[in-house]
């Protein structure tokens, strides 16, 4: 079983952004990237094994084969035949945390109807039964108090898992993950840890208005002690959860609205994936385009088109909001020296700005055009659906851009 990252969740210091004349953009010296130290072994989407060297001691030893698919045109040809179980992804993050609840006592549950009406969208389904009131807490509509309440939890040595039965709510309670869940590590001089989980729906649905299509990314990441991750498969959704729940950090998990019922075969052996690592979705020498979350659909079916194109965009899943895997992301732009950020996030400080500054900062030397960064529009999003879509970047958007950017 793989090990999990349990190191400190600082925050990413980041630049702020340069604009760039686009006919001047041009670098021919190219730095190269610190090498890391330490070795590891990841396995990729179809089985192969890369052997690299590892930036920090805690990042995991071992990952087990990711069932997303790179290249293939069909990438459910062969699920069928694949070892493992299918899931939705609603029932693979239950998985994860039904796993972890049997493993270790500490773990808990509270919020809003996560107990026998099973959560708003059916995450704790079953677990109030079988674990009983007191480790799966119904709560009040009352965010910033349960939400203290399981900070308090995590410094007396519980594991809690705080829902927000939408991420929107979790505003009520920005004080609290703010002074407390993130800086107490620090400002109590290490007394005390805070291993909680915050996790919950968010992003643009359907027609769910503008209270209820928050995301806010932006808006924690800039708490100090905070660590950030998004899931986008049943895989990794399962992965990150059981991860999230065992290091003793704060971590933010996000979870997308309309990704719920994505269904995926995932391994039956249990694995547990790294809180800081990106994922390879699809290899590529044109282009890097990095995403995450919902957007990570938009740009495959996008990828589709440039491909016809002629086009070999490579695709990289963040899912490290913060901070975020620049050994992944260096590689990447060191081999196609093109960048394109595609996020679901506000563009104003959004997550694209602080990938944008953290790019600029890092690996300037090897860009050979500006970097592109495609974000949500700077508007509530509109009930009306023809509206909310606007609002959100689209994959003929996507294609366009990199046609821009390889002219």
């Amino acid at each position: 079983m793989a090990s999990i990252f349990q190191g400190v969740g600082a925050a990413t210091a980041l630049s702020s952004s340069t604009s760039f004349d686009t006919k001047k953009f041009q670098f021919s010296t190219r730095r190269s990237l610190p090498e890391r130290k330490t070795s590891f072994v990841v396995v990729r989407s179809g089985a192969k094994m890369n052997s690299g060297s590892n930036r920090t001691d805690g990042r995991a030893d071992h990952l087990v084969t990711n069932a997303v698919a790179t290249k293939s045109d069909n990438p459910a040809a062969s699920t069928a035949s694949k070892p493992g179980h299918e899931l939705l992804l609603f029932e693979a993050l239950r998985e994860g945390l039904e796993e972890e609840m049997e493993r270790d006592a500490r773990v808990c549950v509270m919020g809003e109807d996560v107990g026998h009406y099973g959560g708003s969208y059916k995450v704790t389904k079953g677990l109030a039964d079988k674990y009983g009131d007191l480790r799966v807490l119904d709560t009040p509509i009352a965010e910033n108090s349960f939400t203290g309440m399981g900070i308090g939890a995590a410094m007396t040595g519980l594991r809690p898992i705080i829902e927000g039965m939408n991420m929107g709510f979790l505003l009520l309670a920005f004080n609290q993950i703010s002074n407390n869940c993130g800086m107490l590590h620090y400002t109590s001089g290490g007394q005390f840890k805070i291993p909680v989980v915050i996790r919950g729906p968010g992003g643009v649905g359907r027609q769910l208005g503008a209270e209820h299509s928050q995301r806010l990314e932006s808006y924690f990441q800039s708490i100090p002690g905070i660590q950030m991750v998004a899931c986008s498969t049943p895989y990794n959704a399962k992965g990150l959860m059981k991860a999230a729940i065992r290091s003793d950090n704060p971590v933010i998990l996000f979870e997308h609205v309309l990704l719920y019922n994505l269904k995926e075969r995932i391994p039956d052996e249990e694995y547990v994936l790294s809180l800081e690592e990106a994922e390879m979705v699809r290899p590529g020498e044109h282009v890097t385009i990095l995403t995450y979350s919902r957007m990570r659909y938009h740009v495959m079916q996008a990828a589709k088109t440039l491909v016809n194109k002629g086009y070999d965009p490579e695709v990289i899943d963040i899912r490290s909001l913060k901070p975020f895997d620049l050994y992944t992301i260096g590689n990447s732009i060191k081999k196609t020296h093109r960048v394109l950020i595609v996020e679901e996030c506000m563009r104003t400080g959004g997550i694209g700005a602080s990938l944008t500054a953290a790019i600029t900062e890092n690996f300037h030397d090897y860009l050979d055009a500006p970097i592109v960064c495609l974000s949500s529009q700077d508007v509530p999003t509109p009930y009306a659906g023809t509206l909310e879509e606007w609002t959100v970047v689209q994959p003929p958007q996507i294609v366009a851009a990199v046609e821009q950017l390889c002219r």
